[in-house]
């Protein structure tokens, strides 16, 4: 997958450096960049972490709110709604991602973040926009100030979020939950971008149907019978039952699976014992299931099951000590980019960026963007593209082996954002106008 990413941006780069179609639009960007850059290194330096971006949430409402949206805040905990309502038409919402991540920055930035705070795990730990959020932000906001400058150009409503808690995959459904298809204005139309850490920067790519993946993520607890490691005879070993169900699941991959359908089965964790010579009576397994039918989801899960069960009678374990498997609810749907309106999207933002957009093969991560298409998939389309965030002189080092680069959530990300954000505004403002044109 990578190995296909970096090719067709390297395809791309040897198109030569093509600037985007030179217009109005463009160069009123250009002329809020110096202020849209100060507005990221803010953001930067000042992470929040998941349902806890009280101030993030806080200083983007009250810029919305001057340039003449109604704004709601505290939708689904901490996200922000802002409606502008400009005559008959459609309602296009626009996306952006608030949370931080539980890294520790080691970017070396003049304003990386010396943000602490305590996530869940109840750990305090350092905060950093890993993930490139900050620039989604600061790009919803200068899209904002564009499509308010430009009301003569446009007729119908326009809603755009600020969600939080993307990173745990919570937030979108938080604000669905908490109404945002009926106390607002439902949208015909959602669209969204996300930083890349693939290809680079001022490149756009995207995939057409399937673009991430389901995720879940299944615990399993594997009972036994400990004892001393001298005498195995006497126990029934969990740590021999939870490796055979590591090694067993992998069939559910090679051998249950159509080998067309994508899909991820991942043990990240094994826990169990204490000492060299105690067998114990209890092992942990985590896992991650990628997928993107909702069909082969289920299987995926229904096997889980079905071999953790078996490997436990296989070993002679009774039925009233069997594996105990869960699967975490809420999880992130795979997300789908509807295929007629990628077209339409990308077929305009091609000839605005003429020679830097381009077709990529879908990936396994996951996105909780997928929640507002599935919240009604009969009305709501769907798009969610991506801006690539490497600086051209560090792509070009990469190239020569002479430099590896970090993947987003590495403590060492650092797009390019005056690029990214200025692509993702243009694009995103485009796209938008385009929608919304009279």
């Amino acid at each position: 997958m990578r190995n296909q990413l970096l090719l067709a941006a390297a395809s791309v780069l040897a198109l030569g450096a093509v600037p985007a179609k030179a217009d109005d639009l463009r160069a009123a960007v250009a002329a809020d960049m110096p202020a849209l850059v100060t507005l990221y290194q803010d953001l930067h330096a000042n992470p929040e972490l998941s349902f806890q971006e009280v101030e993030t949430a806080k200083k983007l409402a009250a810029r919305a709110r001057a340039l003449g949206f109604e704004v709601t805040e505290g939708v689904g905990k901490t996200g922000v709604v802002a409606v502008m309502k400009n005559g008959p038409g459609p309602v296009v919402m626009l996306r952006a991602d608030m949370d931080g991540l539980p890294v520790i920055e080691q970017t070396g930035l003049p304003y990386a973040s010396k943000r602490r705070a305590v996530p869940a795990t109840g750990i305090e730990t350092g905060v950093m926009h890993a993930c490139g959020h900050d620039t989604h932000m600061t790009a919803w906001i200068g899209t904002a100030q564009q499509m308010a400058a430009r009301k003569s150009q446009w007729s119908g409503t326009l809603v755009m979020i600020l969600q939080p808690a993307e990173e745990i995959g919570e937030g979108a459904k938080a604000m669905l939950d908490d109404g945002l298809y009926t106390r607002f204005p439902k949208p015909d139309y959602v669209l969204a971008f996300h930083d890349a850490a693939q290809f680079p920067a001022g490149n756009i790519g995207y995939s057409k149907g399937f673009a991430l993946a389901n995720v879940d993520s299944v615990d399993v607890v594997v009972p036994g019978v400990g004892g001393h490691g001298a005498y195995p005879h006497t126990t029934k070993d969990p740590i021999v039952i939870a490796s055979s169900i590591v090694t067993r699941l992998q069939t559910l991959i090679s051998r249950e699976r159509d080998p067309l359908e994508p899909a991820v089965i991942t043990v990240g964790s094994f826990q169990a014992g204490s000492k060299h010579n105690i067998i114990p009576d209890e092992a942990r397994l985590q896992i991650t299931v990628r997928s993107y039918k909702d069909e082969t989801r289920q299987k995926l899960l229904d096997g889980i099951a079905r071999i953790a069960k078996g490997e436990a009678l296989a070993a002679g374990m009774p039925e009233d000590k069997l594996p105990r498997v869960t699967v975490q609810d809420p999880y992130t749907p795979a997300t789908y980019n509807t295929p007629e309106f990628t077209d339409r999207v990308m077929t305009g933002l091609k000839t605005r960026f003429e020679g830097r957009v381009f077709e990529v093969p879908s990936v396994m991560g996951g996105e909780d963007f997928s929640q507002f298409y599935r919240a009604d998939k009969a009305t709501v389309e769907s798009l969610i593209f991506w801006v690539g965030g490497v600086a051209k002189a560090e792509w070009d080092k990469a190239q020569k082996g002479e430099a590896q680069l970090p993947s987003l959530h590495s403590p060492f990300w650092a797009p390019d954002a005056p690029v990214v954000i200025a692509t993702a505004t243009e694009a995103m403002t485009s796209a938008t106008l385009d929608l919304l044109k009279k």
